[in-house]
């Protein structure tokens, strides 16, 4: 896995590099903002938290004033409650903006960050399970389980993870449109990649009995 910050110019868009030899892409996508801003960022647990407050308040005021001035006083919380979710779904519609999720037949690609951009490249070969979550309009999200020695940080790249998952971090790609077709592309991409047999290139005596592998 490698981290690239901070680049200017992409070659191939979503990527630091040029595509090497025999590596192509397969499917590329983004987050849906709205699905982001429901799941990641607790829109409606905000809206809904807003909503109470402005029954609530309408509750104690009527108690002691008319009912159009009970309305009144709650306008405050409705204000402050509809700027609180734009303020989300505005951070939400630019961290997809500058979301590139790539499936390539060799590895998973993620420019992610919006103020300091970053690319996560996860090769199929390290990747040990991956896991779908779909909703009903289609959207979901697939999370790698990551194997090895290969550690990520949750704080960095957050939201495109798996939630709550700190100690063992799991790249995700969230809240993509028609989230079951994108894991049947990764699916056999990675079943591909990793039946690939692999050569090693062994140094050997003159006899032709093997001395070391490089």
């Amino acid at each position: 896995m490698s981290h690239h910050d901070d680049f200017n110019f992409e070659p191939v868009r979503g990527l630091p590099g040029k595509l090497p030899e025999g590596e192509h892409i397969l499917w590329q996508g983004a987050p849906k903002p709205l699905q982001l801003a429901r799941e990641a960022l607790g829109l409606y647990w905000v809206a809904g938290y807003f909503v109470l407050l402005t029954i609530w308040r309408v509750g104690v005021s009527s108690t002691e004033y008319p009912l159009g001035v009970a309305l009144g006083h709650a306008v405050p919380f409705v204000i402050i409650g509809l700027v609180a979710c734009l303020i989300l779904l505005g951070i939400a519609t630019v961290q997809a903006r500058t979301t590139v999720y790539t499936l390539t037949n060799k590895r998973v690609a993620m420019r992610i960050g919006a103020a300091l951009t970053m690319t996560l490249n996860l090769p199929y070969v390290q990747i040990g399970n991956a896991g779908l979550v779909t909703r009903k309009n289609g959207t979901g999200t697939i999370a790698f389980e990551l194997i090895g020695k290969t550690r990520i940080s949750y704080l960095m790249t957050w939201p495109h993870v798996r939630p709550w998952h700190m100690a063992r971090t799991q790249p995700a790609l969230r809240c993509i449109p028609d989230a079951e077709a994108v894991a049947r592309i990764f699916a056999e991409a990675a079943e591909t990649r990793v039946a690939e047999p692999k050569v090693t290139r062994v140094s050997a005596n003159t006899d032709g009995t093997p001395i070391a592998a490089e």
